[in-house]
């Protein structure tokens, strides 16, 4: 199976005792909410998550053909897409906790791969308050109200770029000549290769899920699309062409090119660089990956903490205590003008 429509209902009932099954990230198995009983989850043999679909601008048939899916709900605040299999289906978006609403149908791309959640949400939830109590300088209740407050398991859609670049460089950069600092250029060439460039497909993934939690995304963990690791999550579908996902990589790959054109020429003090190049090889996937969104308001703030549902790395958004913001900045002070009396009264001049 290879996209987001539906799984029969019935496969996600317990054999035992007909109750709803769920994923549980503890044991990679199918677990029923009613006597526990665990269900193993089969994996077709023969899918190969790690086959990477090659590309090509001029070729359009390299695109995948879209697939109609059932309906999606929709969230009237930020505009996000989710679907959800099994027994959890929310009321509101678990990127922006807005309200959704049900929509009839849809149409996205077949999924090629994902990695399931290895950590659950009791472990989720433990890191999100965790990650709050180290705070510095927050309000004294941040602790008690993120505690209260529920992580939502998330499978979030994104895409895996290869490709051979062929890159013709100029650097502009300074040298001291006697007492003055002159610009330079050089002028070079190389060839690199991105490989599993890692992109978001969706505007709702926010830096604060890919660059905060997600940047060391291991393809090895990659298993084929299987709907039963759904139960009990919500997940987002694909919708952006390949050209699309391509053109929304192109700030990451420019900022790789200029630190990899920096180093391959071999100059400090650069200032400048251009370049072109030719772009050729292009492979990539369509994959799913999990996180975990807590929501939380504070001060009429709402604001949010994402956790890995991978390996647990934590990161989110805080408010700040003005009053201690204004006590370390008088302490700051109080530190200064001390240090200032005493280098006076010293008489060093």
């Amino acid at each position: 199976m290879t996209d987001l429509a539906p799984i029969a209902q019935t496969d996600l009932l317990c054999s035992n005792c007909a109750g709803q099954c769920f994923f549980a990230p503890a044991t990679g198995a199918l677990t029923c909410a009613s006597c526990a009983t665990e269900h193993e989850i089969v994996i077709d043999p023969n899918a190969d998550p790690s086959i990477e679909h090659h590309y090509h601008p001029d070729l359009p048939h390299t695109e995948q053909p879209k697939v109609e899916t059932d309906r999606q709900f929709q969230c009237e605040t930020c505009g996000g897409g989710v679907v959800f299999h099994g027994h959890s289906i929310s009321e509101h978006c678990p990127y922006c906790d807005g309200a959704l609403v049900a929509q009839t149908h849809d149409e996205s791309y077949a999924i090629l791969g994902m990695i399931p959640f290895s950590l659950g949400a009791s472990e989720a939830q433990e890191n999100a308050l965790s990650w709050a109590k180290r705070r510095w300088a927050a309000p004294d209740d941040l602790s008690s109200v993120v505690e209260q407050s529920r992580v939502a398991g998330l499978y979030v859609p994104f895409w895996t770029f290869d490709s051979h670049e062929a890159v013709a460089y100029t650097v502009r950069y300074r040298v001291k000549s006697g007492k003055r600092t002159v610009a330079r250029i050089k002028r070079g060439s190389m060839n690199t290769t991105f490989d599993d460039l890692l992109v978001p497909a969706s505007p709702h993934v926010t830096p604060l899920i890919r660059d905060g939690i997600l940047h060391d995304f291991d393809p090895q963990k990659l298993r084929p699309f299987t709907a039963q690791y759904l139960a009990g999550f919500a997940a987002e579908r694909h919708h952006q062409t390949v050209s699309t996902g391509l053109t929304l990589k192109a700030s990451d790959k420019a900022l790789l090119l200029r630190n990899r054109i920096k180093t391959h020429s071999g100059k400090k003090r650069i200032f400048d660089v251009s370049y072109k190049t030719d772009t050729t090889g292009i492979k990539y996937r369509r994959i799913l990956l999990p996180v975990w969104i807590l929501h939380y308001e504070h001060g009429g703030a709402k604001l949010k903490i994402a956790t890995c549902g991978l390996h647990g790395r934590t990161f989110g958004e805080r408010p700040f205590s003005t009053s201690k913001l204004r006590g370390f900045a008088a302490i700051v002070a109080s530190a200064a003008a001390a240090f200032g009396f005493a280098w006076g009264a010293s008489g060093i001049y």
